[in-house]
């Protein structure tokens, strides 16, 4: 299946709605994808005339994370290092511009929500699951680091449930999700899920535009969720290990769906 579309956009009044549109691959993140998404962000953040952002996935998943065949792109270490670099910083700013929009941004969430679809999720005002979505911060089992989505993770559930997470790696449903905070709430399936979102956005319209977006701009000023230098020590390390001999076994164990054979 081709990309020719990864990102559907539609708008009604002051609702955006943003569909990943990769379901053939769970809706990783593709260079065509994020870039799609940025200029979506960019064209958001001095939009007054729209309210509400719904960020959704296609297919009955959400967001799988990074797309890792790119991951593993050929290259000398120097080049590998160089172009991970510029990518996890790019990430890690598209994570802080979803937070920072003046619209309220929605997190509706089915299926798989994993790495950075997590950052997502986490970085979204509001977040509202079906029953049946799971949730992961994997990338230590892939030999990578989740340098980029931890800030957003910790923000959402604090720094005890933020380092299980990163550390243990499992898959956690929906219900475990809703209890320590990561999402709001969990509905029982797709139709209940888009009819609480409904009901939000009916609920959020209800507010002033221009309070909302000084509200959020208040939440902001009670601490950033990323501290200074953070987001650059993040971008390198996540580069390192990318780049390392552990992130090409642990995503051909990915691939391969077997278990890593990690160096002792």
């Amino acid at each position: 299946m081709n990309d020719e579309n990864p990102l559907l956009v539609t708008r009604e009044g002051g609702v955006v709605t943003a569909t990943l549109n990769r379901p053939h691959r769970r809706n990783a993140m593709s260079e065509g994808l994020v870039a799609a998404l940025d200029t979506l962000l960019a064209g958001l953040r001095d939009d007054r005339s729209a309210r509400i952002l719904i960020l959704a996935g296609a297919g009955g998943h959400f967001c799988a994370g990074l797309d890792l065949t790119e991951v593993g792109a050929p290259g000398t270490p120097e080049q590998r290092l160089a172009a991970q670099l510029e990518r996890n910083r790019r990430t890690g700013a598209r994570f802080a511009a979803v937070a920072a929009l003046p619209q309220v941004v929605i997190a509706r969430i089915e299926g798989s929500a994993f790495a950075g679809g997590l950052g997502f999720v986490c970085a979204a005002d509001i977040a509202l699951a079906s029953a049946d979505a799971r949730f992961a911060a994997p990338e230590a089992r892939r030999g990578l680091v989740a340098a980029q989505i931890l800030p957003w993770i910790l923000r959402r559930t604090g720094r005890s449930h933020a380092a299980r997470m990163v550390l243990q790696g499992n898959v956690m449903d929906a219900a475990e999700a809703a209890r320590i905070g990561l999402v709001h709430e969990t509905l029982a399936d797709a139709a209940a899920l888009d009819a609480r979102v409904a009901q939000t956005v009916a609920d959020v319209l209800q507010g002033a535009p221009g309070a909302l977006a000084e509200t959020k701009a208040m939440l902001a000023a009670l601490g950033a969720a990323v501290p200074e230098g953070y987001a650059e020590a993040g971008a390198q390390a996540f580069a390192r290990c990318a780049a390392s001999g552990e992130a090409d076994e642990g995503i051909a164990a990915f691939k391969a769906k077997r278990p890593p054979r990690w160096a002792a």
